[in-house]
This record gives structure tokens, C-alpha cells and sequence, in this order.
């Protein structure tokens, strides 16, 4: 079973995230973490089941999505795993910056359940091959 993991410390969008993974496959395990500290905690161990992809929000508290990324990829055996930003923001500077430091995907949050599926359906579809 592919592992799905969204790092975001707002619960609605959260939920809402999980819902539409659940309507484009209900065969994946979800695994949501409202801030970076506990997700690091749960991958700094090489012997843990890691995510096959990780969705993470930018703007976290105490650290930010840029810097979970810098580790991600920086760190052996996380350094391979898919991440996609997945923010409010929609600023193209930022997508750059993302895609410089390691991100597969940048996505801005879409307001839009139906537009969410869609994104979901589409990435998914290509890192979880």
C-alpha cells in the first residue's frame, strides 16, 4: 500500500485533503502531520516506513516547509522520496525556489474540491509509479 503523507498544520485543509485522496484512490494510507518537528521525528529513522510521497505546506510554524525540504534532501534516505509543495501561495518566484531546492511538484491550494481531485489524480499518477 503507497504511503501519503501532507505536512500542514491547518486541520480543515487537512481534512479536506484526505477526503479527496480517498475519492481518487481509497487504496492509499494517509498520514497527516500539523507540524514539521513530528514529521522529522517519524522519518529520522531509517528503519521507519517512510512516504512514497510527501505534500507539505510552506508556511508551518517554528519550521518552515523550506526548510523540511532542505533536509529531506539532504539526509540519505529521505533524499529520493517525492515532495510537493502544496501552499496557498501562488507566487512564481516561489514555485522556482521550490523546484531549486528539490521539489518534484509546486501546487497552489485550490479552493475548488473537484479542481483538488484533479491535481491529486494528476501528480499521484506520476510519482507513484
Amino acid at each position: 500500500m503507497k504511503r501519503v503523507v501532507l505536512v500542514d498544520d491547518d486541520r480543515d485543509d487537512a481534512e479536506l485533503f484526505q477526503e479527496a485522496l480517498e475519492e481518487v484512490d481509497n487504496n492509499l494510507h494517509f498520514q497527516h502531520f500539523e507540524n514539521a518537528q513530528s514529521a522529522l521525528t517519524e522519518w529520522n529513522t531509517s528503519t521507519k516506513v517512510l512516504p512514497d510521497v510527501i505534500f507539505l505546506d510552506l508556511n508551518l510554524p517554528q519550521v518552515s516547509g523550506w526548510e523540511i525540504l532542505k533536509h529531506l534532501r539532504q539526509t540519505n534516505h529521505l533524499a529520493t522520496i517525492p515532495v510537493v509543495m502544496y501552499t496557498t501561495s501562488s507566487q512564481k518566484q516561489e514555485a522556482e525556489i521550490a523546484h531549486n531546492l528539490g521539489a518534484n511538484y509546486f501546487i497552489t491550494k485550490p479552493t475548488d474540491y473537484n479542481e483538488l481531485k484533479r491535481l491529486l489524480t494528476e501528480v499521484l499518477g506520476k510519482v507513484l509509479v
